[in-house]
């Protein structure tokens, strides 16, 4: 299923792969089009940790207010309530909460890299994840590594096969809650576990066959249509 796009990711050299991690670290990968994706991942006593825009968990204490206008309002058990774009949000620990626009679809607007690969972060379940947008894979995509970190069972999950390059992989077949990209959150994703690491998710086609995408030079837009 993953096929034509996963052969370059997971066969290449250490050197083209610790290239293209550094690359993902680099780039900016997603603008948003509109306001803050903020993600609870954890409390502490007077203080939260928020995942915003994708980037990396970074602790809020109460009171204060990050770059992106996000503001720890108070903490209750496993509980927070945050401003976000001017709006008052509680989430539990685990919850996204995306400001989008009043009208039109969800956007998110990605940039290529020097290979044409379009890297972007997101989050998985409210984890968040570094992903390689696959046309070529028929599912997302995930290392074991990051199916630990995001708390995906796979026990709970189907075992299949994968072609690849090198030959039939084993993997599981799971669901995932929710994908989210800037703006744009889908529901129920099919994904496809690995029984190895991989580089970075593949963002495949059972997200993507959701959206409109255009491209544009060095520039892709997805547009959720349902």
């Amino acid at each position: 299923m993953e096929k034509n796009g996963i052969s370059s990711v997971l066969h290449s050299s250490e050197s083209k792969i610790g290239s293209l991690l550094l690359l993902g670290v680099a780039l900016a990968g997603t603008s948003f089009a509109h306001g803050a994706d903020v993600g609870l991942a954890g409390v502490f006593p007077g203080k939260a940790l928020l995942t915003i825009n994708g980037g990396a968990p970074r602790i809020v204490a109460v009171g204060a207010k990050t770059d992106e206008g996000v503001r720890v309002i108070a903490i209750d058990g496993e509980t927070a309530t945050l401003e976000v774009d001017g709006k008052k949000r509680t989430l539990r620990v685990g919850q996204n909460v995306a400001a989008q626009a009043t009208s039109g679809p969800a956007t998110a607007v990605l940039t290529a890299d020097g290979r044409g690969h379009f890297l972007t972060s997101g989050t998985i379940n409210g984890k968040p994840v570094r992903f390689l947008v696959d046309t070529g894979a028929s599912t997302v995509a995930l290392g074991a590594s990051d199916a630990r970190n995001i708390g995906i069972d796979v026990s709970r999950g189907t075992a299949g096969y994968s072609q690849t390059a090198n030959g039939v992989a084993p993997v599981w077949h799971v669901k995932l809650d929710t994908v989210r990209i800037g703006d744009i959150v889908v529901n129920n994703v099919d994904a496809t576990v690995h029984e190895n690491d991989l580089p970075v998710a593949l963002l495949g086609m059972s997200f993507l066959n959701r959206m409109e995408m255009q491209r544009d030079a060095g520039t892709m837009t997805l547009k959720k249509r349902y």
